[in-house]
């Protein structure tokens, strides 16, 4: 059975492909989580006064630059400032959205999959109701080459951890405690926190543990179809020592 994916742009009363329309330099992009949504803001051009107080006024910024590669900007933002979301009109056509959608130049651009062809040319007769579309293109794709960015939703990666573990996976890895060579022991982190080391370490090992706990079940479904054993694991000669 094949699977369709689409790629369209539409334009409508819209703020943030609003302001990439005032700002063409501006690139856009957009994730929803559970509670709200996560933006990225990149251009290659210094930003105006302008820009940077609209930027402002969407939300809290989580992270700003402005240097010689131009801006990056991330934002959280409130999902009750937003119409209806397009989302639902794309899963009452049984097609599944693939994040991020990008607003550029006064557009913005959506990926869906679908099983049946038909259920794409319904949403664009759906959305052709009340804004302007232009399709992009829509192949039909092969069960196994379905993106594995779409089996993984950011929210359910980092699910049931606390606060104080995620300050410590955040801490670590930005103190490059996951690079080779390390650029930071786990004494050293944790002289910089208020904590004693032992809940420091004891916070951190149990966000790695949530975290590849969470992350186990996609990268069984991304390795599913492997067929090769590039470890070595089954019938390696250690392994037979160990059985004997």
């Amino acid at each position: 059975m094949s699977l369709y994916e689409a790629s369209f742009r539409v334009k409508h009363d819209c703020p943030y492909r609003e302001i990439s329309e005032r700002h063409p330099e501006l690139t856009i992009r957009e994730w929803y989580l559970s509670d709200c949504q996560v933006l990225e803001l990149t251009s290659t051009e210094t930003p105006t006064a302008e820009l940077l107080a609209e930027i402002d006024a969407m939300g809290t910024v989580l992270h700003q630059s402005v240097d010689d590669d131009g801006l990056h900007v991330v934002t959280q933002a409130c999902l009750c400032s937003l119409e209806e979301s397009i989302v639902d009109r794309f899963e009452a056509h049984n097609c599944l959205y693939q994040p991020p959608t990008i607003y550029r130049r006064g557009w913005e651009h959506y990926t869906v999959i679908a099983f049946d062809e038909g259920d794409v040319r319904a949403l664009f007769r759906d959305l052709e109701s009340d804004r302007e579309i232009d399709v992009l293109s829509k192949t039909a794709i092969a069960e196994q080459q379905l993106p594995h960015s779409m089996l993984a939703p950011v929210d359910r990666l980092f699910e049931d951890l606390t606060d104080r573990q995620l300050a410590a996976l955040r801490f670590a890895l930005e103190s490059g405690y996951y690079e080779q060579p390390r650029g930071a022991s786990l004494r050293e982190l944790a002289e910089q926190t208020a904590v004693a080391r032992s809940t420091f370490e004891e916070h951190l090992r149990k966000a790695e543990n949530k975290l590849l706990t969470n992350a186990g079940e996609f990268l069984r479904l991304v390795t599913a179809s492997a067929t090769d054993d590039p470890l070595g694991v089954d019938g390696s000669p250690r392994a037979e020592s160990i059985a004997d």
